[in-house]
This record gives C-alpha cells, sequence and structure tokens, in this order.
C-alpha cells in the first residue's frame, strides 16, 4: 500500500515534459492511449466528488500574459509545450497576451502555467 502512495505521489509531481514522454512510452511499448486513461481517471474523480465536479469548468485556456526576463526560455518552452516550430513559438511570444493552449483540462492547465511560471512568463488561466 506505502509502495502504491509513494508512486501516486511521484505521478502528482511530473511535469508537463515528463507526463508528455510518459504518454509516449505508455502508447509506444505498451499501447495504451494515454487520453482513455485520463478520462478514467477524471470519470472516476468526478463520480467520487459528487455534483461539485459536475459543475466545474472542465476546459482551461493557458494565455501567456507576459514573457518575462527570460524570453529565450519561454519561446523554448512554449516551443516544446505546442509542437510548434520555433518561429511559431516566438511569434505566440511576441504576441502576448496570446493562448499558448485552448480546451486543455484542468491539471494539464496548471502544469503548462507552472512551467511557464518557472522559466520566468506571466501566465493566466481562462
Amino acid at each position: 500500500m506505502a509502495d502504491l502512495k509513494d508512486f501516486a505521489e511521484q505521478l502528482v509531481n511530473l511535469t508537463v515534459k515528463e507526463v508528455n514522454e510518459l504518454a509516449d512510452i505508455l502508447k509506444e511499448e505498451y499501447g495504451i492511449e494515454p487520453a482513455a486513461a485520463a478520462v478514467a481517471v477524471a470519470g472516476g474523480g468526478a463520480a467520487a466528488g459528487g455534483g461539485e465536479a459536475a459543475e466545474e469548468k472542465s476546459e482551461f485556456d493557458v494565455i501567456l500574459k507576459a514573457a518575462g526576463g527570460s524570453k529565450l526560455a519561454v519561446v523554448k518552452l512554449v516551443k516544446e509545450l505546442t509542437g510548434l516550430g520555433l518561429k511559431e513559438a516566438k511569434e505566440i511570444v511576441d504576441s502576448a497576451p496570446k493562448a499558448v493552449k485552448e480546451g486543455v483540462s484542468k491539471d494539464e492547465a496548471e502544469g503548462i502555467k507552472s512551467s511557464l511560471e518557472e522559466a520566468g512568463a506571466e501566465v493566466e488561466l481562462k
């Protein structure tokens, strides 16, 4: 039981990049589609949470308000998070405030927000 709690703790503390790598490993090596697993987990959480979870906003937009002092690091991170090319990522950062990701889950949005903030960006969720 303690091992499962440790494992759950490790999962909760993964960065966005690590989650993406884990998703790739699950898909390529084990044939597991992470989106299906995420829906199952989210569905289980909603059932356990009662009526509150049903009323909560389920999709969020991650808005880059300002690049901050470390613009190059933010551009690289936007490129990595969105899968865009360097030029497109730079255009997003240069045209802030601008949506980096739209219609993502709360957990993913918060992970992206924290990653961008660690890189020095000013971010908000809508």
